[in-house]
């Protein structure tokens, strides 16, 4: 005979504003499109039930965005109780129904991941498995690069002392920013990271949407001597056929997907050929749900998988990924939780404790700038 079920019994919302030790700029900076990035927005959803379990997921927001995301988890929150947190892509749909007239992407799938990744979470703690584990795990640790210490407002020099940083402290390949107006300054920029690395460290770049298929073609035609890892996002996120026709005509491998807010987008990105190495975001997607449904479709394509963003959650589902994937290094979040990654000989481990294995800090809460419960 079959027990009771559990069931949702409180949902706790919090906006956490996380502040920049110096403001970030990329391609988008510098080309006007839009302002350097002073602090990060997070939804962090903590999820209750009758039997004393719980979990605790996040999505976020740069530069805009934050407080939309916060509005509709408290407007859609109340649809889980009484639930039972078991069953999640059904808990899922009925978020998004909840909240259908305003869209099935973007913003609204966004709170809903908060409490999508939440309710993984507490699954994986009830199992007592990391969520890796849960979702039946294809390696113990996953290829890391780190991003953070190669945007464009560093000078070259600082990249170069950060990439050594980096590598020093276990961390498998550099990723730097490109996408300058003047693109001399970005191959020059390139060469010396090239360098200054050897040719036997994994270098990727990252131009953020910045060239035009003329400028990307010649851009990938110069940037192949360099034996990059790939070329990420050389054109407009939504320019399929463009990276469909960058990816036939270079040796480079093409990324991109980071901007795509929803697992309909990513299938057209896949259909048109696109990318040999996808990015999706499980919190800009809708969390980890429709992040399988993405992953099933990449694997079964044989697509390369390197999630971006969020290392805490994307370990855990890079590891469960069938191909070897990378994970991205960005060390900005550390300070949100007590826990810290472990990264040694170019991979990030995951960890041994149950569910994302993360529990908020003290700083997080003096960083909090609104709270929602459930009644």
């Amino acid at each position: 005979m079959m027990t009771p079920a559990d069931r949702i019994a409180r949902v706790r919302l919090s906006s956490v504003y996380l502040p920049l030790d110096t403001p970030v700029s990329d391609a988008k900076v510098l080309t006007g499109r839009q302002r350097p990035m002073t602090e990060i927005a997070f939804l962090f959803a903590e999820i209750a039930t009758d039997e004393g379990h719980e979990g605790i997921g996040f999505a976020y927001s740069k530069r805009a965005g934050g407080p939309g995301q916060y509005a509709h988890a408290k407007e859609i929150a109340h649809d889980l109780l009484g639930e039972d947190p078991n069953d999640i892509p059904r808990l899922w749909d009925k978020l998004c129904w909840a909240g259908a007239s305003v869209g099935r992407s973007g913003l609204a799938v966004q709170a809903i991941a908060a409490l999508d990744v939440a309710l993984w979470d507490m699954k994986a703690k009830r199992a007592a498995l990391p969520l890796a584990k849960l979702l039946g795990a294809h390696r113990d640790s996953v290829r890391c690069y780190n991003t953070s210490g190669g945007f464009l407002h560093a000078p070259v020099e600082q990249v170069l002392e950060n990439a050594t940083a980096a590598l020093e402290r276990g961390i498998g390949g550099i990723k730097i920013k490109v996408g300058q107006p003047d693109t001399r300054a970005d191959l020059a920029r390139v060469r010396a990271v090239r360098e200054h690395l050897g040719e036997g460290v994994p270098l990727m770049v990252d131009a953020n949407q910045q060239w035009d298929r003329p400028a990307a073609a010649r851009m990938g035609r110069a940037l192949e001597e360099y034996g990059l890892v790939w070329i990420e996002e050389p054109l407009d996120a939504y320019d399929h056929a463009g990276h469909a026709a960058l990816a036939a005509a270079l040796d480079t491998p093409i990324a991109t997907g980071e901007m795509l807010t929803s697992v309909a987008e990513h299938a057209e990105l896949i259909r048109a050929g696109g990318a040999d190495v996808v990015q999706p975001d499980a919190p800009r997607i809708g969390g980890i749900t429709p992040f399988l449904r993405l992953a099933a479709l990449a694997a079964h394509e044989r697509l390369q998988l390197a999630p971006h963003f969020a290392m805490e959650i994307h370990l855990h589902l890079a590891a469960a990924y069938p191909l070897e994937p990378w994970v991205e290094h960005f060390e900005w979040l550390e300070p949100l939780f007590e826990e810290r990654l472990e990264i040694r000989d170019g991979r990030m481990l995951v960890p041994g404790r149950p569910g994302i294995g993360v529990t908020l800090s003290e700083q997080a809460a003096k960083w909090t700038a609104e709270r929602y419960e459930t009644p």
